[in-house]
Order: structure tokens, then C-alpha cells, then sequence
């Protein structure tokens, strides 16, 4: 499914961003994040973006911010976020929150502390992550291969190549789906599955240190994702 405004605040280290007003159109598709450094921003958004308001580069009023919305309505994108804090600017005026439930524009809250980094390279990763998910998808090598053996016969293969190895690959999926999908950056997998890299890395000569004592450690980890690769449910 496509990425809308409602799914910000659950994006992973994205909990501190607050939705203030608009849920009325939470469920607009956010194409990409944009962070505004002029006034107006309407010449530099083609629809669909998230748009950051800072006050860094330039003075934000009630006013101002007001009309943000109102730009922003104008000009299509999903939702205004804007950055709050001593530095800045202040607080989010109430007027702000009523605003956008008149024009159903969805508005965040979101602290200064929370790094701009941060925020728009999750976003951007998750607007990817659901734009891949919705492609059409051709039955692969793996889905013909089980087509022409039967499952019956996969599971007998498995079990002559991998003896013994049903439950470490029942237990192994997460980590096997997840190097596929990252092409084994240990970084990445620790990302995606939340947890720290030397836990992959734990896991990852784990599977290693359980194959047999004559298996070769490269062919043993191949096989053992082809397996998973066939055995997906």
C-alpha cells in the first residue's frame, strides 16, 4: 500500500512527530518529503509532498504559517510539518490545529531535537519500500521450480541436502528474507529487522557453525537460502 500521512508518526524513530490537525485527509499518498526554506513554496512542489516548514532560514508568524496551509491546500501536496522548539519556532498556535481541520490538510508537530536526517531518509525509504510493494510481480525461478517438482518433493530435496535443517530454516526466515533483500549489508538487515548489526552478525555464524562438519561455509549458506528461496510459504 501506498505511504499516507496516518503512517508517519509509526514509521520506526518517527514517534516524537505528532499528527495536531487535518486527520480528516490523513489519508492522503505522500510522495516524497520537501523541506521549505522560502516563503512560498509553491513553484518547487509538483503534489504529494510532505512539506517541513523549520523557521531556520526565515521568520514563521501565525500568519505566515497559516498561509502555509492554505499554499499548501492550493498546491496539492499531502500534509505541512512544522518544526517546534526554543529555537525557533516556539510552540504550534492553536488557531494552526483548527485551521487545518477546516481544510482537511493534514498538520505535524514535530521537535526540533528529532534530526531532519532522520526523518526524511525514513520516510524516504518507506515511500520506496511501499512503491516496490506494489509492482506486479511474475513468477519467478523459485515459484517454477516448486510448480514443476511438487512441494512434496522440494521438501524431500531439502531434507537430503539439508538434513536435520527444517527448524533453523523455519527459525532462520526473517534473517534469510532480509539478506536477500539487502544483498547480505549487515547494516541494512540490522536495520530492517530493528536490532543491532552484531546481532546479524551473531545470528549470521550461528547458521554457519550448525552446518555439517564437511560442508563447505559457502555452499552450505547458498543452499540453505535457495532452500528458503523454494520454501517460502
Amino acid at each position: 500500500m501506498a505511504l499516507t500521512c496516518r503512517d508517519i508518526p509509526e514509521l520506526p524513530g518517527l514517534g516524537a512527530i505528532h499528527l495536531r490537525g487535518g486527520s480528516s485527509g490523513a489519508d492522503k499518498t505522500v510522495r516524497w518529503p520537501y523541506l521549505a526554506e522560502n516563503r512560498s513554496f509553491t513553484n518547487w512542489v509538483r503534489g504529494g509532498e510532505l512539506v517541513f516548514v523549520t523557521g531556520i532560514s526565515r521568520h514563521r508568524s501565525p500568519a505566515n504559517l497559516a498561509e502555509c496551509l492554505y499554499e499548501g491546500r492550493d498546491s496539492g501536496i499531502s500534509g505541512l510539518v512544522v518544526l517546534t522548539g526554543d529555537a525557533y519556532i516556539g510552540q504550534l498556535p492553536a488557531m494552526l490545529s483548527r485551521l487545518a481541520d477546516e481544510l482537511a490538510m493534514p498538520l505535524f508537530e514535530q521537535p526540533y531535537s528529532l534530526p531532519m536526517v532522520d526523518v526524511t531518509e525514513t520516510i524516504a525509504r518507506a515511500i520506496v519500500a511501499s512503491e516496490r510493494a506494489q509492482e506486479p510481480r511474475e513468477d519467478g525461478l523459485a515459484e517454477a521450480l516448486i510448480a514443476g517438482i511438487g512441494s512434496h518433493q522440494l521438501e524431500r530435496l531439502i531434507r537430503h541436502y539439508l538434513p536435520g535443517v527444517e527448524a533453523e530454516l523455519l527459525a532462520s526466515r526473517d534473517l534469510l528474507e532480509v539478506w536477500l533483500q539487502e544483498r547480505g549489508n549487515q547494516c541494512a538487515m540490522a536495520e530492517a529487522l530493528g536490532c543491532h548489526r552484531n546481532t546479524i552478525r551473531n545470528r549470521m555464524n550461528r547458521l554457519v557453525a550448525e552446518m555439517p562438519p564437511e560442508a563447505e561455509p559457502n555452499e552450505y549458506f547458498k543452499t540453505l537460502v535457495l532452500a528458503h528461496l523454494l520454501s517460502r510459504p
